[in-house]
C-alpha cells in the first residue's frame, strides 16, 4: 500500500564495524524512524476517523517466543498512539473457537487490523485460520486475496517481513533497478513474497532453497542476498559477492559451548561481514522492521476502510 522513494540510507542507520569490510545496518534505528512517521499518520487520521486506529492480536498457546513477539508488537502499537486489543487463547482451544473469534473481529467496526500470531499449536490448521480473516484487516498480508494482489501487482496489504527487507534494501542502496537478488527460502511468509516485492523494484530475482544445486555459486552472483531458510549459519562469507548487501531474516536458537542458548541468523555473520558491503544483524536487523511494517499496514488499513487518504509513513522517513 506504500511506495518507497529512491533514496539511500541515512548513515545514522548504519554502524561502521572497525576492522571489517561491511557496515552493519541498524534495524532498530530504521524502525524507530518509521514508527515516528506512523505516529504522525495516526495523529492525522484520528480526528476524521473519529477514534484511535486499533490493532487486535490473537495469541494461541504459551509459546515463549510468540508471547514475546506479541508483547513487542503491542508495545510498539501503543507507543505510536494506536489502541491494541489482545486475545489470548489456551493451546487446547478448538479451531472453531479461533475462527469464531476472528469473525467477531472481522465485523467489529472499531478494529482496523487483525494479526494471528503464527505458528499455531500442533493440531490447528494455521492456513485455514488465516484465510478466515477479512482481507481488509489482514495486516500481515497473508490471505489469498492479498497474496493474489501481490502476484498481480494490484493494490493490497503486503506481508510485513518481506516489505521490511525491501525497505532496508532501498534505504541502504537507493534505486534497486537492475540489481540481482538471490532469495534463499521459499516460504509463503518470506521467500515467495520477497521475490515478488523485489521484482516490483525492477530487480532480477533468483528464488532458491535448501535443495538448490550449487547454492554458493548462485549467491556469489548477487548484489543482494536475502537469507530466510531457517538454517543457522548456512550462508558463509565465501558465498558473498564482495560489496553485496546481505539481509538475514533467520532467527534460530542454538546452544552455546557454555550451555547457554543464543539467537543467530541464517548467515555466518563473522565470516560474511568480511566480504559484504552491508549486512543486517540477527537479531536487531529485520525483526524491528517487521513490526514497523505491521504498524504501517494497520494505519493504511484504517484509512482505506474509512475512505480516507492513506498516509505514507515509509515515504515520510526518506528525504526526496
Amino acid at each position: 500500500m506504500t511506495s518507497l522513494p529512491h533514496e539511500a540510507a541515512s548513515m545514522t542507520d548504519i554502524i561502521a564495524c572497525s576492522g571489517a569490510a561491511a557496515k552493519v545496518i541498524d534495524g532498530k534505528a530504521a524502525a524507530a524512524a518509521v514508527d515516528a512517521a506512523v505516529a504522525e499518520g495516526v495523529r492525522q487520521i484520528t480526528p476524521t476517523l473519529g477514534r484511535i486506529p486499533c490493532l487486535a492480536v490473537v495469541l494461541v498457546g504459551q509459546n515463549p517466543a510468540s508471547a514475546l513477539y506479541v508483547r513487542n508488537k503491542i508495545r510498539r502499537a501503543e507507543a505510536v498512539g494506536m489502541r491494541s486489543v489482545q486475545h489470548r487463547l489456551s493451546a487446547d482451544v478448538n479451531q472453531k473457537t479461533i475462527i469464531d473469534l476472528i469473525r467477531q473481529l472481522n465485523t467489529d467496526a472499531g478494529v482496523d487490523g487483525i494479526l494471528v500470531q503464527l505458528p499455531l499449536p500442533a493440531g490447528l490448521d494455521g492456513a485455514r485460520v488465516v484465510q478466515s480473516l477479512d482481507p481488509t484487516k489482514d495486516v500481515d498480508g497473508l490471505t489469498s486475496r492479498n497474496a493474489g494482489a501481490l502476484v498481480l501487482g494490484a493494490a493490497g496489504i503486503r506481508p510485513c517481513t518481506p516489505s521490511g527487507c525491501v525497505f532496508l534494501a532501498r534505504r541502504t542502496l537507493g534505486d534497486l533497478t537492475g540489481k540481482s537478488v538471490v532469495v534463499i527460502g521459499r516460504s509463503i511468509l518470506v521467500g515467495k513474497p520477497a521475490t515478488l516485492l523485489f521484482l516490483a523494484e525492477n530487480c532480477t530475482v533468483t528464488l532458491t532453497h535448501s535443495r538448490t544445486g550449487d547454492l554458493p555459486r548462485i549467491c556469489r552472483q548477487a548484489d543482494i542476498v536475502v537469507a530466510a531458510v531457517g538454517r543457522p549459519g548456512l550462508v558463509k562469507g565465501s558465498w558473498i559477492k564482495p560489496g553485496a548487501l546481505v539481509i538475514d531474516v533467520g532467527i534460530n536458537r542454538i546452544d552455546s559451548k557454555d550451555g547457554q542458548s543464543r539467537l543467530v541468523g541464517d548467515v555466518d555473520f563473522e565470516s560474511a561481514i568480511e566480504t559484504a558491503g552491508f549486512i543486517t544483524p540477527a537479531p536487531g536487523g529485520v525483526g524491528p522492521m517487521t513490526i514497523a511494517m505491521l504498524l504501517v499496514n494497520t494505519v493504511a488499513a484504517a484509512s482505506h476502510r474509512a475512505g480516507l487518504d492513506v498516509p505514507d509513513p515509509v515515504a515520510a522517513v526518506l528525504p526526496r
